[in-house]
């Protein structure tokens, strides 16, 4: 049997959604919520299963209480709200489906409850191209990281920094002073400075600050 939980202000469509559910011999209404506070109370004492969530509520809306319900049910948005960065910021937030009233019936609604019940996910066609959207803005972000990341280390290989400097360069980065720097190599703070004044030449830098600049490529 799978526990739902309607979260929605509007008593006509919870009376709607009850009326779809009640033909379905494996699911079985455990709560009705009115706004996003009350939902996320009843969920935790309840834990259902699939959780049905508006997103324009009083008090708390869908999206600001979405990721608190998606960590113990998996949550299928039905609003009748259908802007692109919406339904990005629902699935961002942990919600595993997306429908939009007006586009979906009593049988798709039934099928996508059964889905995400059983950790699968389900898309109306504005949520799955919103979903590839994301999916390619995401792939971008990663190459776009890739090349970033390629071009940094190529960088400092040109700075042609030893073993021992880059540790210096570490260090420096991350803040400490050259009597931690000394300590933490196991080295005089004399040895630190010398080290420090061939990481200036070989950086082109003039002080610390520089140094990590060109270090970082945060020029």
């Amino acid at each position: 049997m799978i526990e739902v939980m309607i979260v929605d202000d509007n008593p006509i469509v919870r009376m709607a959604l009850r009326g779809y559910l009640a033909s379905a011999e494996d699911l079985h209404i455990v709560g009705e919520a009115p706004d996003g506070r009350t939902a996320v109370t009843m969920a935790q004492r309840l834990v259902p299963d699939v959780i049905l969530l508006d997103y324009r509520m009083p008090i708390a809306d869908g999206l600001s209480v979405v990721s608190t319900l998606a960590e113990r049910s998996a949550v299928l948005v039905l609003t009748s709200d259908s802007a692109d960065d919406l339904i990005a910021a629902m699935l961002r937030g942990g919600a595993r489906g997306y429908l939009v009233h007006g586009e979906f019936d009593p049988a798709e609604l039934l099928r996508a409850v059964r889905s995400v019940a059983s950790g699968q996910g389900w898309l109306s066609p504005r949520s799955a191209s919103v979903t590839i959207a994301l999916l390619r803005e995401q792939a971008d972000r990663e190459r776009e990281g890739v090349d970033r990341d390629e071009q940094l280390r190529r960088t400092r290989q040109g700075f042609g920094l030893t073993p021992r400097e880059q540790d210096v360069m570490k260090l420096l980065c991350a803040g400490h002073s050259n009597a931690a720097i000394a300590r933490r190599l196991l080295l005089t703070e004399k040895t630190v400075k010398n080290h420090l004044n061939h990481i200036f030449t070989k950086l082109h830098a003039t002080n610390r600050t520089e140094a990590v600049v060109r270090w970082t490529g945060r020029e």
